[in-house]
């Protein structure tokens, strides 16, 4: 279900519809040169991976990052910055910038301005992208139709605060991410899956 979305592993996210779509490329096997756009959520390294990104660049190939990171310039692509709550368009691909951040941790501080996306599927409807995120005001406020949301504790949301998330927003999908490698464990899957409400389908993808 939802083939069209790939894990591949941590917070490592593929999307392949009319335009090919990764989110934090990170740990990439081959080198497939296919991507059309990359999202960059922040500058941690497990997020923003050069050498990941040079596995899956090609010409024109156009990386959206916070408007507070200037690093993926390094990299001689077309780089769109935004910021929190700017809504735009890359290649035809619809997005809106949603700020995603700690409360009461020190690892992603609201004042560095970074960011989880929500992508406009032409055929799935609105995939929330969250970032390394705890709970917040902002994204309770969220409106999707697919969540995908980090699940491992530490550094974000554990898989008990990341299901209370879902349940506050109620997309028709949510899958969880950021587990099971970099953070968090294998099992932290299936808590997620337990802790949220039936009338939402969890699909595991870790």
């Amino acid at each position: 279900m939802l083939d069209f979305i790939s894990i591949n592993e941590h917070s490592s996210i593929r999307i392949d519809e009319e335009k090919i779509i990764y989110s934090d490329p990170y740990n990439i096997s081959g080198t497939p040169h296919d991507a059309d756009i990359v999202f960059i959520t922040h500058s941690h390294f497990d997020h923003y991976s050069p050498d990941d990104i040079r596995k899956i660049m090609k010409p024109g190939t156009v990386i959206v990052c916070p408007a507070s990171m200037n690093e993926p310039k390094e990299l001689g692509l077309t780089v769109k910055q935004v910021s929190a709550g700017e809504k735009s368009e890359v290649l035809g691909v619809r997005f809106e910038a949603v700020p995603a951040y700690n409360i009461g941790k020190p690892f992603h501080p609201h004042s560095n301005g970074w960011l989880g996306y929500i992508i406009d599927s032409p055929d799935h409807g609105r995939v929330y992208i969250a970032g390394d995120t705890d709970i917040t005001p902002d994204n309770k406020q969220v409106n999707c139709d697919i969540a995908l949301i980090p699940a491992g504790g530490t550094f974000t949301t554990d898989a008990s605060q990341a299901a209370e998330l879902v349940n506050a927003i109620r997309p028709k999908y949510a899958i969880p991410i950021h587990y099971g490698t970099v953070a968090g464990s294998p099992a932290d899957g299936e808590t997620f899956r337990k802790a949220v409400d039936g009338e939402i389908k969890v699909i595991i993808k870790l």
